[in-house]
């Protein structure tokens, strides 16, 4: 199948299970559409057992050619990171700054360790024994939460001002953080790890780096969206900062997504204020959110086909089931760790507590870190454990997150 046949058949799917799930189904786009997928996958790896294996194997191996951690971290990420930023106000992120700066640091190390150490204790019930190293190594890929698939539910809930920008800001910023801790500690469990110095050198590298390139792209496209008025070129060189930064912050071996949030940060409030005409933010605002709508259904389409070719281990299915409530468990005590040392300073939302920990959902960022790591019989059973993870994020607490609002009366005005 050619490059142009296989996004014919992924867009057609996409477009077929989309159509369904708003006749019959009625769920937010993004997860009826995964579901969908799920079930698709599922109809044809029980097709073999009734003596049709064509299907199966056909759609195997023509989905084996999408690389899903180079399409995600290399391709979609950007886009969608640049598109979630774009409408975060400066103003309302000021406001919230110790609390997400925590949440996406300090939170995402606290999550990572007490993630690896219960797996680590854990999985001496079943006949898994995977290093202490590779336990922290899925703690580092599962504990951040997913930008995609946060911001995708999380602007429709109608919660309060101040919950809205903790949660989507944790998201957007907690990703450079946790791709340097995640790649340090695949490091150390292969064996390749530097010392202390040279771990600090890549650390601030990565993140610096990444936040001082965004800056630059941000000022550049406020010069450039300035100096003409032309919303069609405007819209062309947002786009063309989005891709070409994040392609430069590869080659650098800088940190792609701090380096395009903060780009739209910049342009979603400097260069939508001073630079812009009206008409321009409205077709901008426009292209962006068609471009987040859509990227958004593929991936979790893509999310909902993987399954047909995750070598699934069913012990290592067993481990995910286990490490679900531990997931949760780990993500509870960082969030209230962090939330009551900061309620002397800072007041918080009623409810706030449980609605940052079923609210950190896991999404295709955490499935394409697995995917990325070295292969290893290590990495099957991470994998595996992954995606049983993902899907009960996206499906179960995806799906029960406008309930748990409402219950706690998390909507309405900001309560800053």
């Amino acid at each position: 199948m050619t490059l142009l046949e296989l996004i014919a058949v992924l867009l057609a799917l996409a477009g077929a299970f989309a159509y369904f799930n708003h006749w019959l189904l009625g769920l937010p786009t993004t997860i009826g559409v995964m579901a969908i997928g799920l079930g698709f996958s599922i109809l044809l790896l029980l097709l073999p057992a009734l003596g049709w294996s064509a299907p199966a194997a056909w759609a195997r191996a023509n989905l084996s050619a999408v690389n899903f951690d180079k399409t995600v971290l290399d391709g979609m990420l950007a886009i969608l990171l640049f598109a979630g930023a774009l409408h975060v106000r400066l103003s309302a992120l000021g406001r919230q700054w110790r609390a997400i700066a925590l949440l996406a640091t300090v939170g995402v190390l606290a999550t990572t360790a007490l993630i690896g150490g219960g797996l680590f204790a854990l999985q001496s019930i079943t006949p898994i024994a995977l290093s202490f190293a590779y336990c922290l190594v899925f703690g580092a890929l599962i504990a951040p939460t997913d930008p995609v698939a946060v911001l995708g539910i999380v602007e429709k809930l109608g919660l309060s001002n101040g919950l809205r920008v903790k949660i989507a800001g944790e998201s957007l910023f907690t990703d450079g953080f946790a791709i340097v801790i995640f790649l340090t500690l695949v490091g150390w469990a292969t064996g390749h790890a530097g010392g202390a110095g040279e771990l600090g050198v890549l650390f601030l590298k990565e993140v610096g780096g990444g936040i001082g390139l965004g800056l630059a792209l941000g000022a550049l496209g406020f010069w450039l969206l300035r100096s003409m008025d032309d919303y069609v070129v405007e819209v062309l060189i947002t786009l063309a900062l989005v891709v070409g930064g994040y392609a430069l912050a590869l080659k650098w071996h800088l940190s792609g997504p701090l380096a395009v949030v903060v780009a739209g940060l910049v342009v979603g409030n400097q260069a939508r204020r001073y630079a812009m005409s009206e008409t321009t933010r409205e077709r901008l605002d426009d292209f962006w959110e068609l471009m987040d709508e859509l990227l958004n259904i593929i991936l979790f389409l893509l999310i909902g086909l993987e399954l047909l070719v995750i070598n699934l281990n069913p012990w290592a299915g067993i481990l995910g089931a286990i490490a679900i409530p531990l997931v949760l468990l780990a993500r509870f005590l960082a969030v209230g760790g962090l939330i009551t040392a900061l309620a002397p300073i800072r007041d918080f939302e009623h409810g706030a507590i449980r609605l940052l920990t079923w609210g950190g959902l896991r999404g295709g960022i955490s499935v394409a870190l697995a995917l990325s790591l070295p292969a290893s019989e290590a990495r099957e059973i991470i994998v595996t454990m992954t995606y049983i993870v993902v899907v009960f994020s996206i499906l179960v607490q995806g799906l029960t997150l406008a309930p748990l609002v409402r219950r706690l009366g998390a909507g309405g005005s900001p309560s800053d």
